[in-house]
């Protein structure tokens, strides 16, 4: 016979654990975060590519710069007149397509002979490698035959920040009252290649020919497409 088991001692009572105390780290933690989060939020608020308050039916954003040559200019200097806005820079292949295909330099010896004034604006800071200085960026134009009524320079950026210009080439259509009529990208073909301007509908000519006939902009908008604006 196998012999009984014997039954094993009762374990005697654990005394109570005492209270653990709170690690500093749990409470500090969801306070780390909100703050983390709000100014990951004051940083997005305050990122170039937001598109501001320029949109289209509002005022458009007040702003004097300096030219390539040197001269002073204000958007209130063309008050009564309708302006085309034009963020660029020549290092970018987006902004080259446009000018390559004889696109932009069309647009605005064509709008120009109506009275429209076009403001080129470069918002590439000084410390980048895509920056040109004015009359480095007056020659690149001028060699792709561009014809502006001025290039504007920007290096702090606040002219292209008010407009929330993201990235080159983007436009603005501003009418004679100091109203944005139109704001985004040039045309419907986002692409670099400069045989895709053949087809593309061009939102540019269209809201100024809306303007020149007296009829509402029928594309007041449209998603801005290239290389992002090199803000400081």
């Amino acid at each position: 016979m196998t012999p009984p088991v014997p039954h094993a001692a009762p374990r005697a009572a654990s005394s109570p654990a005492a209270p653990s105390r709170p690690r500093r780290a749990a409470s500090v933690r969801p306070a780390a975060a909100v703050a983390t989060l709000l100014a990951t939020f004051a940083s997005l608020a305050q990122s170039p590519a937001r598109a501001a308050d320029a949109q289209p039916g509002q005022p458009a954003p007040a702003f004097t710069l300096r030219d390539v040559s040197g001269r002073t200019v204000s958007l209130a200097d063309f008050r009564g007149r309708t302006v085309v806005l034009e963020w660029t820079n020549p290092a970018c292949p987006f902004v080259r397509k446009h000018y390559v295909s004889g696109n932009l330099p069309a647009l605005q010896s064509k709008y120009a002979a109506g009275g429209v004034v076009w403001l080129a604006a470069n918002s590439t800071n000084p410390d980048h490698a895509d920056y040109l200085a004015p009359a480095a960026l007056a020659k690149a134009l001028k060699d792709w035959g561009a014809a502006p009524s001025a290039v504007l320079m920007d290096p702090e950026g606040t002219a292209g920040r008010a407009y929330g210009a993201r990235t080159t080439p983007q436009m603005g259509v501003v009418d004679a009252q100091g109203t944005i009529r139109f704001a985004g990208g040039i045309d419907d073909r986002r692409s670099a290649n400069p045989e895709d301007v053949k087809g593309a509908r061009n939102h540019v000519a269209a809201a100024l020919d809306d303007l020149a006939a007296g009829r509402p902009v029928a594309t007041e908008s449209a998603p801005p497409y290239g290389c992002s604006v090199k803000y400081r």
